[in-house]
């Protein structure tokens, strides 16, 4: 079959790799329909994600049709068409019988060395490093789904494969950031980052309560999406966030502020500069300028929410403002499996629509150059479908 692989930073191809197969009883295989570019793959384009090897297959946003299962998978049947999550759960530990799916405790083989990171293992995730399990991901022609009773979704008939994609990964993702922040109806919710996690923070905000939402970016395109989400927006390339932010809540600062950059932020000034000498020579894994704003922006007693991704090690956290601000610190990789029925309905109701973000659709030969252009935001592009179905 056809995947495509990581060959490198900065290189990755498309390989003829051997097909799947079911290994163990819960064990399915699915035959992708579509599959999509996370912001997240974009730090394993750039090398920042570690234990990364050639030939491993990326993708954890897919979609497709189940073509095989083992004896222990009884609630799906070939034919079925269903939306993957990327958190891979087992469903019966500790953490996946309190919804922390992206906790569990059995579905990374690697947790040892996990646990050398950070203390403990979270659970493994499709395409994303050997570090969290080194499984073959979705974008390829088939993947293997393991505890493949817990994870997939079927979706209805009425519902279609781009609408469904989604909800995989990037729609929770953006729904538990907003939801992490408590929001109480006529909160103030600033967004940094107007990518596709930020845009479904945006609309999820909206959902949940929120009485102004303010989007910070500072490409037109992104910005114009926010604004078509229900957002204001700030352009931080044209004026300070921070002083743009207070005069818009009265010097009060938002009630809630979520990171959806995460570590390969883009910021001005000094700062800045020194996190990205630091990051280059790998004495510090992060870029952190986002997540040290929100600290800096939100308002005293407020929530500061981190879907954005961080792998390792940030300078110069203002710990001191969270400390005296009384703030409240929330994040965590998504558990996917949790949200993906209530999305759906809402997807059903037509309270959220997922589509507005796809930019870009392209075929599995095109995913290199795909890659280049949503990593360099090139040609306007937000969101990048994959179409995997021949």
């Amino acid at each position: 079959m056809k995947a495509v692989c990581w060959q490198g930073v900065h290189k990755v191809g498309v390989e003829e790799v051997p097909d799947p197969r079911l290994i163990n009883p819960r064990d399915a295989i699915i035959k992708v329909r579509k599959a999509a570019i996370c912001g997240s793959d974009v730090h394993l384009y750039d090398g920042y994600i570690p234990t990364m090897m050639r030939g491993d297959i990326l993708g954890h946003e897919f979609m497709g049709e189940v073509i095989e299962t083992g004896p222990g998978v009884t609630n799906l049947s070939p034919g079925d068409r269903v939306v993957v999550p990327f958190p891979i759960s087992c469903g019966n530990c500790f953490f996946c019988e309190q919804e922390l799916y992206s906790l569990c405790e059995n579905s990374n083989p690697n947790a040892r060395l996990a646990e050398k990171f950070w203390g403990h293992s979270p659970c493994g995730i499709f395409g994303y490093s050997h570090l969290l399990g080194g499984y073959a991901g979705g974008q390829a022609e088939y993947v293997r789904v393991p505890f493949a009773d817990v994870g997939p979704l079927k979706i209805p008939d009425a519902v279609s494969d781009e609408q469904a994609l989604f909800l995989g990964d990037i729609l929770p993702t953006g729904y538990m950031a907003a939801e992490n922040c408590n929001i109480k109806q006529g909160d103030t919710v600033a967004v940094w980052g107007c990518g596709p996690v930020g845009l479904f923070a945006i609309m999820s905000a909206k959902v949940l309560g929120a009485a102004r939402v303010i989007g910070i970016d500072r490409f037109p395109e992104r910005l114009n999406l926010a604004r078509r989400a229900g957002a204001e927006t700030i352009n931080y390339e044209e004026e300070s966030t921070l002083e743009a932010l207070n005069e818009l809540t009265g010097g009060l600062g938002p009630d809630a502020c979520i990171d959806a950059v995460g570590m390969e932020a883009h910021m001005h000034g000094v700062q800045h500069a020194y996190d990205k000498v630091k990051q280059a020579f790998r004495m510090e894994t992060e870029r952190p300028g986002v997540v040290r704003e929100c600290i800096q922006a939100c308002r005293k007693g407020g929530t500061v929410s981190v879907p954005g991704v961080y792998g390792g090690l940030a300078d110069k956290i203002p710990l001191g403002a969270i400390v005296n601000k009384a703030l409240t610190i929330k994040s965590g990789q998504t558990h996917v499996q949790r949200y993906m029925k209530p999305l759906l309905a809402r997807i059903e109701a037509g309270e959220i629509d997922p589509t507005m973000i796809i930019t870009h659709r392209v075929g599995i030969e095109e995913v290199p150059d795909a890659f280049q252009m949503f990593r360099d935001k090139q040609d306007d592009c937000v969101k990048v479908v994959v179409n995997m179905a021949s």
